[in-house]
């Protein structure tokens, strides 16, 4: 038995140092490498810091404890779900085709790492909570578009799980929001005020650790796919396999919490503050919101926006109070950011790849 185990070890050992290696001795290898860890980095910088905006903007933890917190329990997303769930990773990594001439579809999907990458620091500097996840698969698609000249590139049934995934982070974010803010308030409306603003700051801490475990659950799962398909690409390799090694759990959720370790304060303001005003015992009714609606798509393999899911659940807490409670311009420009990240990042996506491809 022990035997076993130290073979198990030593193959998963070999495995990593035999990437290791590739990564020094092969160029095409080593920017892929490179820029999906920047895409990682980037995302645990912008969107990560929307699983802890509550949680800073209530007082209930400073944003440099929230900031390590939120970096903590999203390693441990990636590293625990995956283990026992990684639909998600597949639904991204079957979503586009880069099947074909293997050096195009390696410059192509470099071209779309550096969209998103693009992208998404251009919001971050604005203080738009975009969706990362949505990027992604806007960045990929217009890629695989461009690789393939058509929409043979799009796989529809991945697509309509993305789209059912946007329907879901939404609706469902918002009413449960709304409906975890009417039972607080309903259940404690006997109780002492101070006494239950103590319980709810301990609650709406480790609601959001909930929110970022599931952040990375979700996002997490979505990049270490990306990172398979390069390695398929540039080795030559059938990108129809899919098996997640331990070692890329772990380098990932590492990197991710890097990127949220950086912060994004712009974000957290924008979500927590200008959004809608809200006192301890809603923040942390819309941080269990956004953590039950993440582990349900996680659970059933659905790609959602951590992004969507808490801003929607902050959307429905302030709407349980009065609906003029939620500043309504924010929520528009945040929706208009939402909608063109589809066509904008996509946009991008495919003029990278079609300029990458010229070059390369």
């Amino acid at each position: 038995m022990r035997g076993r185990i130290l073979k198990g070890k030593s193959a998963r050992y070999g495995k990593f140092r035999r990437f290791f290696s590739q990564v020094f001795s092969n160029p095409a290898l080593a920017v892929t490498t490179l820029l999906t860890m920047g895409v990682i980095i980037v995302n645990g910088w912008t969107d990560a810091p929307n699983a802890i905006a509550t949680c800073v903007t209530t007082r209930c933890l400073s944003p440099k404890l929230a900031v390590l917190m939120a970096a903590v329990f999203n390693f441990l997303g990636v590293f625990v779900m995956t283990m026992f769930n990684s639909s998600v990773a597949m639904s991204i990594y079957n979503m586009v085709d880069f099947s074909g001439n293997t050096h195009e579809a390696t410059v192509a999907l470099c071209a779309a790492l550096v969209a998103i990458v693009v992208w998404a620091t251009a919001a971050s500097v604005f203080g738009i909570p975009t969706s990362e996840s949505h990027a992604l698969i806007a960045g990929l698609s217009g890629a695989a578009i461009a690789l393939h000249g058509n929409l043979s590139g799009i796989n529809p049934q991945e697509w309509l799980r993305v789209l059912w995934g946007l329907v879901l982070s939404s609706v469902l974010g918002f009413g449960l929001g709304w409906l975890s803010a009417k039972i607080t308030e309903l259940s404690c409306r006997r109780m002492d005020r101070q006494k239950t603003t103590k319980f709810f700051r301990v609650g709406e801490i480790c609601a959001s650790a909930g929110t970022a475990f599931m952040h990375g659950a979700q996002d997490g799962q979505k990049f270490m796919s990306v990172f398979l398909l390069g390695m398929a690409l540039v080795n030559g390799q059938n990108t129809s396999e899919f098996q997640i090694p331990i070692w890329l759990m772990i380098m990932c959720s590492a990197i991710m919490g890097l990127g949220t370790s950086i912060g994004g304060y712009k974000i957290i303001k924008e979500v927590g503050q200008n959004m809608t005003k809200l006192e301890v015992y809603q923040g942390f009714a819309s941080d269990v919101a956004a953590a039950i609606c993440l582990f349900l798509a996680s659970a059933t393999g659905i790609p959602v926006s951590t992004t969507h899911t808490k801003t929607t659940s902050i959307m429905g807490v302030g709407a349980a109070k009065r609906l003029s409670a939620v500043n309504w311009g924010v929520v528009k420009d945040m929706t208009w950011a939402w909608v063109l990240t589809f066509p904008g990042c996509g946009l991008v996506g495919f003029l990278m790849a079609k300029l990458f491809m010229l070059w390369f």
